[in-house]
């Protein structure tokens, strides 16, 4: 997000009762910003290809119905892991031409749902091929069809996120003795199977790695066609996970920078005889999503300043329970959105809580706060605000997109209402409140 954009749209939040003691923290995306991304993503495949390619954003990295509906009208599609995932992107209009099925762990009636709506789904095992089998001879279908295997490349610098090491929950392990053989045989013994599907990208994964990850799914494919005498596979899903710089404005990696590095090492992926899917969720997202929230008081602990704020673990999960993995930045407004001055004072920027952990931001060199201000944390819209943990029945904040004329006036669009007292009764059980009593 453009530091002016953000800044313009700060003070509009408050000025505009966006962020008020009433609504104490609030989330904003830049739609142009959103879009933005969307036309590096797609220029940048065109750029090294004319074969065609669907980019499916993640639904994980935001699963909002709007934001599934812009980028749907910029020309993307969905990959969805779940049915609560599938039934967002039907509400934002995707078509199953453009959606994606992934998950270790579909049912069978995610499966004959997918199916039956033509949806084209990776199988992520060889039992689940068997579940398909089954579905294919009962129904006919319209699907795409795959097989997702760990190509077993490595890990990046965060394990959680790493997909492709020896024994990583997704997809059938390549390198595992017997595998690569059985993946070939299923499909020769399978002439629906038209797709090969590998993700090995992530958050701390380096290009070099993720490109080789795509390589290996590559080399399988050629195999596996000159196996069958004929090109079977006709569509390569490279996956996503291309990494985002939480350090700074700046946008890097690009898209341009691993669409070359892709036709540096694997040429023949865009040579035109495969069409190709992407997955791209965190890096089409999170530089374009922006939390702000007031400080409700500052106080000193061991004389170290506290500013503590209604921002934390709720919305920044990974960034307090792993802060060495996942660091955010804070920048410091003042109580009526402007960026506030004065001199820099090490201190720490807390959330509402009732952890001692609840921390986003640990010895930080900020402007001193003071009560009325305001905390912006950047590079939070993907895996922040959309994805609620409901510590303490914090409530889900409002969610709004932003755009900017060339007069610098700024217009908000309501994405998702913040949750109400009421809501959080309800999901809590709040109509049973005597079933454990009666």
């Amino acid at each position: 997000m453009a530091s002016s954009r953000r800044d313009l749209a700060v003070r509009a939040a408050v000025d505009q009762g966006l962020l008020s003691p009433a609504e104490p923290v609030v989330a904003l995306l830049d739609t142009a910003g959103i879009r933005a991304s969307a036309t590096a993503l797609t220029s940048a495949f065109a750029a090294v290809t004319d074969a065609p390619v669907l980019h499916a954003f993640a639904a994980k990295a935001a699963p909002l119905v709007p934001v599934l509906r812009l980028l749907h009208e910029a020309g993307l599609g969905v990959e969805v892991a779940s049915p609560g995932e599938l039934a967002l992107a039907r509400a934002a209009g995707v078509p199953p031409a453009g959606t994606v099925l992934d998950s270790p762990a579909k049912t069978p009636a995610e499966l004959r749902q997918a199916l039956a709506l033509g949806i084209a789904v990776n199988a992520d095992n060889l039992q689940e091929l068997a579940r398909l089998d089954a579905l294919v001879a009962s129904a006919p279908t319209a699907s795409p069809l795959g097989i997702r295997v760990n190509p077993q490349v490595g890990a990046g610098s965060i394990g959680a996120l790493s997909t492709a090491t020896a024994t990583s929950k997704f997809g059938v392990a390549l390198r595992d003795e017997g595998a690569r053989k059985a993946v070939v045989q299923a499909y020769l013994e399978r002439p629906w199977l038209t797709r090969l599907h590998t993700h090995t990208g992530s958050q701390g994964v380096p290009l070099a790695l993720m490109a080789e990850g795509v390589g290996e799914a590559y080399a399988l494919a050629e195999e596996i066609n000159r196996t069958v005498g004929r090109q079977q596979i006709d569509t390569l899903d490279i996956g996503g996970g291309l990494p985002v710089n939480f350090h700074s404005d700046e946008e890097t990696p690009t898209y341009a920078e691993y669409a070359r590095l892709l036709a540096d090492t694997v040429p023949g992926l865009f040579d035109g005889r495969y069409g190709l899917v992407t997955e791209f969720g965190r890096s089409l997202l999170a530089k374009h999503g922006l939390v702000l929230a007031r400080v409700e008081y500052t106080k000193t602990s061991g004389g170290r300043p506290i500013a503590v704020t209604h921002a934390g673990v709720q919305l920044a999960t990974r960034t307090v329970y792993a802060p060495e993995a996942w660091p955010l930045r804070v920048l410091a407004y003042d109580s009526e959105g402007r960026p506030r001055t004065g001199e820099v004072t090490v201190q720490d920027v807390a959330g509402p809580a009732c952890f001692a952990g609840d921390l986003l931001a640990t010895g930080r060199a900020l402007p001193l706060l003071h009560q009325g201000d305001v905390v912006a944390v950047p590079d939070t819209g993907a895996y922040c605000f959309a994805h609620h943990y409901a510590y303490n029945s914090l409530p889900r904040p409002g969610i709004h997109g932003f755009t900017v004329d060339d007069d610098e006036a700024v217009t908000f669009a309501t994405v998702r209402k913040p949750q109400t007292l009421a809501e959080i009764v309800a999901e809590s059980g709040g109509a049973h409140a005597d079933a454990l009593v009666g």
